[in-house]
């Protein structure tokens, strides 16, 4: 593809933060303010689209889940076609833009054709959604150490969770697992019958950093039952390990909940 300008444009590939608006960074903030188009994924709070500027073009390009979606290869087309017609073009994903995010694939594609390119960073839900939910992902007493796990495989892949499994069940730290609450009984399973305790605390927290945030805690052997119970939905953050313990004494986000839902009562 040729430039129709001689001003090629620029792609922000920017992590939209967890959901809550005041925990994005300044400079994506920043980037929204300039940007010409957007490209918005689906979890993502709407409230910050009203940052861009009146004439900014907003396009929503997200993959719902169980649903048809918009290819990645055409995302990254619409990507390329926008930055050579001379556009600031913001790429805004939930989260971080390169955990679980495919910010890295649309980086490259965008390196190949030419087009510069700036990855914004953002908190990513698992450090968000533990903090309001009271539970630190690492401690001293607790876990010196933090795995990130995709909830689902990529498609065309192996049916199911095509994981280490007994890997996973021996690592003797904090498990988190994105994208996962469809397959929640799935995970819990597999990780008990390659050795990881029963009695091992999960938490799943819905909607993190969000006023309508849900904790929902136990164990594993019964985690399943508890989120089906609740009719626990997306998005959701699956954590397991010993630092879900501290989530009683260290949830202070509770206490802002309660007070919002006294003020609109």
């Amino acid at each position: 593809m040729k430039a129709i300008t001689n001003h090629p444009g620029k792609v922000f590939i920017t992590g939209a933060g967890p959901g809550d608006p005041q925990l994005m960074t300044l400079r994506a903030k920043a980037v929204l303010e300039l940007a010409d188009v957007i490209l918005y994924d689906n979890l993502i709070n709407m409230e910050i689209l009203s940052w861009a500027s009146e004439g900014c073009e907003k396009i929503f390009v997200g993959k719902l889940p169980y649903c048809s979606a918009i290819r990645q290869e055409t995302i990254n087309e619409w990507l390329v076609e926008h930055a050579l017609k001379g556009k600031q073009v913001v790429r805004l994903k939930g989260g971080d833009p390169l955990i679980f995010g495919r910010g890295a694939e649309e980086a490259s594609f965008l390196k190949a054709n030419g087009i510069d390119f700036e990855i914004v960073p953002g908190v990513t839900s698992s450090l968000a959604a533990g903090a309001y939910a009271g539970i630190p992902l690492t401690h001293r007493d607790a876990s010196q150490s933090v795995m990130f796990v995709t909830g689902h495989t990529k498609k065309g892949k192996k049916t199911g969770l095509n994981f280490d499994w007994p890997l996973l069940a021996a690592f003797d730290g904090t498990i988190v697992f994105y994208m996962g609450v469809k397959n929640i009984g799935n995970i819990a399973t597999a990780l008990m019958e390659e050795g990881k305790s029963p009695s091992t605390p999960v938490a799943v927290i819905e909607n993190g950093t969000l006023l309508n945030q849900r904790v929902i805690s136990g164990n594993l052997s019964g985690i399943e039952a508890l989120v089906a119970e609740a009719l626990v939905g997306t998005p959701s953050l699956i954590i397991v390990g010993e630092v879900v313990k501290y989530h009683q004494e260290l949830n202070w986000f509770a206490a802002q909940q309660q007070l919002f839902k006294q003020q609109i009562a």
